[in-house]
């Protein structure tokens, strides 16, 4: 898990510093937003390769913005352990560097089979997001917990369809 948390974090600071350094890192004013996104699942790069873990994880997700720092998400995908599983989470990210929002989104998962047995667990989960008119991304370093979850660097796109 150490080594899965060191390469998540060598990633983002390596996406982070080259913008840091042109525009620099700020925090955002809270101000009210009504934005709706839908997402088609995630792509996962994850740590441990030698696992046969399911890379592409389709599903359909959905994202209110209600603010300029905080929404709220829901989805179904198809997991890296080739199950379904359901999300429920808040997303909280109230720092910018550049056009890139940074925070966590914390939530609950379930459909890991390793993990409670299937059953919802808890999660927080660092993100980062870029979003440009209609078109957006989050990108997520989710961390190895023993050997009932992989971690991996998500990649979810997304489509705003009301603002």
């Amino acid at each position: 898990m150490i080594k899965s948390l060191r390469i998540a974090g060598l990633a983002l600071l390596a996406c982070v510093s080259g913008t840091a350094m042109a525009d620099g890192f700020e925090t955002i004013e809270s101000a009210p937003l009504k934005e709706v996104w839908l997402n088609g699942g995630f792509y996962s790069y994850h740590f441990q390769r030698d696992k046969n873990l399911n890379d592409s994880n389709p599903g359909l997700g959905a994202e209110y913005r209600f603010s300029t720092v905080a929404s709220v998400t829901a989805g179904r995908f198809y997991n890296s352990d080739r199950a379904y599983s359901n999300y429920l989470g808040l997303y909280y990210q109230p720092f910018k560097v550049g056009p890139v929002r940074l925070g966590a989104v914390v939530g609950g998962f379930d459909g890991y089979p390793k993990m409670r047995d299937g059953g919802w667990f808890p999660a927080i989960i660092p993100t980062a997001s870029f979003e440009y008119e209609r078109v957006g991304v989050n990108v997520a370093i989710v961390p190895s917990y023993k050997d009932r979850l992989y971690g991996a660097i998500s990649v979810q796109l997304k489509l705003k369809v009301f603002d």
